[in-house]
């Protein structure tokens, strides 16, 4: 049969997989790789799914936009954790995850040819989502910190934006990105009458007593500020797919346009194990990222070795590092030597976007701490060797 173009050969291949299989082929190689968690849901989430089992009627299609009880839940988590207040501006939206809710923005908000906004280095399912779109990503760079650069965004905006993307604390850099700056950012995408959609998926995950800023907050911006959310990383529900979406309620019939066609409805066994989860004492949530803080500081002990072989920017969140490695190497030869060679896996920094240089993302929030000591032993080892010969 004639081989068929399509849109989707704009698209670039997701990188996991490939990464995947090379580790595959490879036994006995430590990933630093996916960015999940090693821990599993709390025990209310379990709990929970015996009141969906208990239910005769659950097997049949639910609200598009989520079960009353978790859009409930959800409302109050937002109020006390976000101070993000559920009003008649805004609504909340349950999804399959919130690349799934991002992909619900981008399709709601745009027509072919239209652009959104990504600081690069990006996350490279944000990217690909806009081009199934038949949409444009316009890159802007971020300083030499990764923290973003609110007049450069500015000067990008042209008539065709739709949307600011923004990630903090971000993927794939682990930086958190400054109140100051968020705040410019939104008030920026107000004066263009663009929305501004923040990805806080690692909203759990900072350090050092640094504070997760939501810029739904900022005062009346509710009608240009989308929202995402999930529970894959801090509840450890990543294959449940479960996240959700704030947004403005003039673009809930197009957003329920888009879920109802491609989803339905989030899975309901899913939801109930959500509500369960935000159900979870103060605890669950402490003891399991504490942990991660410890195993980030034993990486950050090690990639410190490093100096002069790599810059490592300080990061205050997700459980990712973005390292420049000092070489001309391209970064997935890179990548396949450290797997083949020296079995620890990381990602190539070209999947985010990063092409002028070698750059790689190490993630650590998949590993207890014997692990990824021996995991990033292996990657300091390697890139020594590698880098050096």
């Amino acid at each position: 049969m004639e081989s068929l173009t399509s849109r989707m050969q704009a698209v670039q291949s997701p990188i996991i997989p490939v990464v995947g299989e090379l580790i595959k082929n490879s036994p006995g190689t430590i990933s630093l790789g996916q960015g999940v968690v090693s821990y599993n849901p709390p025990p209310e989430a379990i709990e929970f799914l015996a009141k969906f089992l208990a239910e005769p009627a659950n097997n049949l299609y639910k609200s598009v936009e989520g079960i009353p009880p978790l859009l409930t839940a959800l409302a109050e988590k937002l109020q006390d954790f976000n101070g993000i207040e559920i009003n008649q501006e805004n609504c909340i939206v349950v999804t399959a995850g919130s690349n799934m809710g991002f992909m619900n923005a981008i399709l709601a908000i745009t027509n072919p040819g239209d652009e959104i906004i990504l600081n690069t280095p990006y996350y490279f399912n944000h990217e690909m989502a806009i081009a199934m779109a038949g949409c444009h990503p316009v890159l802007v760079a971020t300083d030499e910190n990764y923290q973003l650069r609110p007049e450069a965004i500015a000067q990008a905006i042209t008539p065709k934006t739709r949307a600011v993307v923004t990630i903090s604390p971000n993927n794939p850099t682990g930086v958190v990105y400054s109140e100051a700056a968020l705040r410019q950012v939104n008030q920026i995408c107000g004066n263009h009458n663009i929305y501004h959609i923040s990805d806080e998926a690692y909203e759990y995950f900072t350090y050092n007593g640094i504070k997760h800023i939501s810029p739904g907050s900022f005062g009346n911006n509710s009608e240009y500020t989308i929202s995402l959310y999930s529970l894959s990383k801090a509840y450890g529900f990543a294959s449940w797919r479960i996240g959700y979406m704030v947004i403005p309620k003039h673009l809930l019939v197009a957003i329920k346009k888009v879920q109802d066609t491609i989803l339905i409805c989030p899975p309901v066994i899913s939801q109930y194990a959500a509500l369960g989860a935000l159900q979870a004492k103060e605890e669950y949530l402490q003891s399991h990222i504490g942990a991660i803080a410890q195993v980030r500081q034993l990486v950050l002990d090690f990639l410190n070795r490093l100096q002069g072989l790599c810059s490592i920017i300080p990061a205050d969140g997700a459980f990712y590092f973005f390292l420049k490695v000092h070489t001309q190497m391209d970064a997935f030869e890179l990548v396949k030597r450290l797997i083949q060679e020296h079995k620890v896996a990381v990602i190539p920094g070209t999947t985010f976007g990063i092409d002028n240089g070698c750059y790689l993302r190490v993630a650590y929030g998949a590993l207890q701490k014997e692990t990824a000591k021996e995991g990033i032993e292996r990657l300091v080892q390697g890139l020594e060797t590698i880098v050096r010969s």
